[in-house]
């Protein structure tokens, strides 16, 4: 008896040891404990200031309809089993993606006897979990019950949640909130210089979103499904809990959320071309029933080099001369590419005064003749917008849609939509996805002028990180509303802000009024990444991140404050040798806004340092000589 109640002891004792569980490179650590019977996960980061506290799991696990998930008990942790992957990103922060993590499974009993894992993948940058359950039976999600504890007092930047993600990123020291209710990404500033940020990637036909809400205690965050109703069966498993972690620049150029999603799975991408696109709706307030000024947005394209133009919402009704299918053909005949608009017709509805077209993508019988007709007339891609929340149904019918336009060789852009959780590498046609408090809303109200310079400086930070952001930048003249942020600084939006598709937002007129170096710059901006790094910046303050595409490095940079900054740039992560320089800078002359010049030489001999005017900006193009 006395060995029995020995090896009982000795069990506990193993399991609430504080066993690290450590990243291939040894930075990032994860030490389990069970005090008082309470499940628990701490996070910590070791740089060359020493051992950071990241993150805590204060609670986890999962119930189930059927009355599983409860009283978990721990009864295994497997070795570290190596995860090595390298693939192709067709779009995003670079082509050629490498990661290596240590994977740890820790196997629980609940009290139906049923096994629950937590499948923990420690990459260099971050961790990703999820729970499994390798048998079950037909039951539904009832709830998660993992938590994120962020002390109060920490610097945090993270959007109220909003089912279209349409929210800015204030910074915050405090949980405190009317709602609290919050979306992702979330990021925390968990000491000097160490950073985390909280998404989720991996979602499947059989998951919902969910969004963070700490109701209960402001400092616990849990994570919270929207609605999730189908029933599942077999070997189940949770999307990717997603915590990257290190410096800012870790943060920025990390691709943990396409690192941790399934591969293609669409085969053949070779129909598939990114690109710049006209578009309609930023400078004119409305969509595209006029066929006079659609013709004007194709010959923009034309005069731009540009290969896409989006024929906007309300082309159903298009009069004034042409049809839809006259603007397909008016588009075909000079060689761009249009894209069409559809409403999803799952929230904003005809019966509530919403644009259309409506109804035609819902059924399957009614997607398949629709796209089908649109690869008839040669249309390249769809945007398709008003989506329902993060509910189940709601993310099975992305899955659906994106499924579909393959077939039909049609690209895809989701607005008024969900973040991206890594569908881009798993749906390739994915080009770009809205979820962002952007351009358009200077149509809408008077609240982004004072703000839009510190909040683009927030988003490569933030939104951006997780995945294509159609922000609808660039735009020089004004909307509805004015905006107050330099030229020099809406030009390096095109670079900062990363879409496959790069949606022009100003008027033809107000690029055609623009030096010949700027709309030649327009013409030739890729919309693909080799490679993406930060150079510096700290959220709405300031940012500088250099993009590369084949020898040429695109180099944007803007000042989010309302004062005059000097910023250090760091050139380390350039090849040594010369470059062929063009620089576009801000005067500070409203006649004459624009300063440019081009130079060769070594970057580091005369751009150490960058002058930027109040809500300024600049982009440079180094070419290796």
């Amino acid at each position: 008896m006395k060995k029995v109640v020995l090896l009982s002891l000795l069990c506990c004792s193993l399991f609430s040891c504080n066993k690290e569980q450590v990243s291939p490179n040894g930075k990032i650590t994860l030490t389990y404990s069970n005090e008082n019977q309470s499940h628990s996960f701490h996070l910590t980061y070791t740089d060359a200031q020493g051992k950071h506290d990241v993150l805590n799991l204060p609670a986890i696990g999962l119930l189930t309809a059927d009355g599983g998930g409860k009283n978990l008990e721990l009864k295994s942790i497997s070795d570290a089993q190596a995860i090595h992957d390298e693939y192709i990103m067709l779009t995003g922060k670079r082509e050629q993606c490498s990661n290596d993590a240590n994977e740890y499974t820790y196997s629980f009993k609940d009290s139906l006897d049923r096994e629950l894992r937590m499948v923990f993948r420690l990459y260099n940058d971050g961790v990703a979990f999820r729970y499994e359950i390798p048998e079950l039976a037909e039951t539904t999600i009832q709830e998660e019950l993992t938590v994120y504890r962020i002390p109060e007092g920490k610097n945090r930047w993270i959007q109220t949640y909003d089912p279209g993600y349409e929210k800015f990123f204030p910074i915050s020291t405090t949980g405190e909130d009317k709602k609290r209710q919050w979306g992702y990404p979330a990021l925390i500033e968990a000491s000097e210089n160490v950073f985390a940020l909280i998404s989720e990637a991996g979602i499947e036909k059989m998951h919902s979103g969910s969004y963070l809400k700490n109701e209960n205690e402001v400092t616990d965050y849990k994570v919270t499904l929207d609605k999730n109703e189908k029933p599942v069966s077999g070997h189940w498993f949770s999307p990717w809990h997603i915590v990257i972690i290190g410096s800012l620049a870790d943060v920025v150029e990390s691709t943990l959320i396409t690192d941790v999603s399934p591969e293609n799975r669409i085969g053949d991408t070779s129909w598939i071309q990114p690109g710049s696109v006209s578009w309609i709706y930023w400078a004119y307030n409305h969509g595209s029933n006029d066929y006079q000024i659609v013709k004007k947005y194709v010959d923009l394209a034309v005069e731009l080099s540009l290969p896409y133009i989006l024929i906007d919402a309300e082309w159903d009704e298009m009069s004034n001369g042409g049809t839809i299918e006259d603007a397909i053909r008016y588009a075909k005949e000079r060689n761009v590419k249009p894209l069409i608009w559809y409403n999803s017709s799952t929230a904003w509805i005809k019966e509530w005064g919403a644009p259309g077209p409506h109804q035609r993508l819902n059924k399957p019988e009614d997607r398949e003749k629709e796209f089908a007709w649109l690869e008839q007339m040669g249309v390249a891609g769809v945007k398709i917008d008003f989506f329902a929340g993060d509910l189940q149904e709601t993310m099975e019918y992305y899955i659906d849609l994106m499924e579909c336009a393959v077939k039909h060789k049609l690209l895809v852009n989701f607005h008024g939509a969900t973040i991206p959780r890594g569908w881009q590498r798993t749906y390739p046609n994915l080009m770009t996805i809205e979820a962002v408090y952007g351009a358009e809303w200077y149509n809408n109200a008077p609240i982004l002028t004072p703000r839009a310079a510190a909040h683009n400086a927030t988003l490569p930070f933030t939104r951006n990180v997780i995945g294509p952001m159609d922000y609808t930048p660039c735009t020089f003249s004004d909307s509805q509303h004015p905006h107050i942020t330099s030229h020099g600084h809406e030009l390096a939006l095109t670079v900062l802000f990363e879409s496959a598709l790069q949606h022009l937002a100003d008027r033809p007129e107000s690029y055609l009024a623009q030096p010949e170096e700027v709309k030649n710059f327009l013409s030739n901006l890729p919309t693909t990444w080799d490679d993406t790094r930060l150079v510096s910046g700290y959220p709405a303050e300031y940012v500088v991140m250099a993009r590369q595409k084949d020898n040429q490095w695109y180099v944007g940079g803007l000042n989010g404050t309302d004062a005059n900054k000097t910023i250090n740039l760091d050139w380390s992560f350039l090849e040594d040798g010369n470059y062929r320089i063009t620089l576009f800078q801000d005067s500070g002359n409203s006649e004459e806004p624009w300063k440019i010049g081009q130079k060769e030489g070594k970057p580091t001999d005369f751009m150490k340092e960058m002058e930027l005017l109040t809500r300024g900006g600049f982009v440079a193009v180094l070419e290796k000589l």
